[in-house]
C-alpha cells in the first residue's frame, strides 16, 4: 500500500477537493479562508506541495490551474490508520481499538455497531 500522510492543512484541503471533485486554488481558498484564515497564497504553495507529492493533480483552465484528488479519502484513511497503528501500537490493530474503547466514552448505540462491525468480520474471516 502507498503511504499518504497528511497534515493537518493538508487534510483539510483534500476534504474540500473530496467534496467539491474539483476547484482552484482561490476556491479552496474561500472554503478555508472562515476557520483558517489562511492567505491564498499559502492555499497556492501547499497545492504545489501535495501534487508533488502525489495526492492532487490540475488541469489548466485558461490561466488557472483547476485542482482535483489524486487519491481517494478512503486510501488516505487506511495509509493514515496503518502508520498511526504501527507508530503507537507496534502494529497492533487490537490494541489501537481497545485503546479507543477504553479511553474514550462509546454511547450504546455506538457499541451496537461495533459489535456488528466485529461479527460481520468474523463471519467473512477464512
Amino acid at each position: 500500500m502507498s503511504r499518504h500522510s497528511l497534515g493537518d492543512l493538508q487534510a483539510a484541503i483534500m476534504r474540500v477537493l473530496w467534496q467539491e471533485g474539483e476547484a482552484t486554488a482561490s476556491e479552496v481558498h474561500r472554503s478555508l479562508h472562515p476557520e483558517r484564515g489562511l492567505a491564498p497564497t499559502t492555499i497556492a504553495t501547499m497545492l504545489r506541495k501535495m501534487e508533488e507529492k502525489g495526492v492532487v493533480e490540475h488541469r489548466t483552465s485558461g490561466r488557472q490551474f483547476v485542482y482535483r484528488p489524486a487519491v481517494s479519502e478512503d486510501a488516505v484513511r487506511r495509509s493514515m490508520v496503518a502508520e498511526l497503528v504501527e507508530r503507537l501500537f507496534a502494529g497492533d490493530p487490537a490494541a489501537l481499538a481497545s485503546h479507543l474503547v477504553s479511553e474514550h466514552e462509546v454511547n450504546p448505540k455506538e457499541l451496537a455497531a461495533l459489535k456488528r462491525r466485529l461479527a460481520k468480520a468474523r463471519e467473512s474471516a477464512p
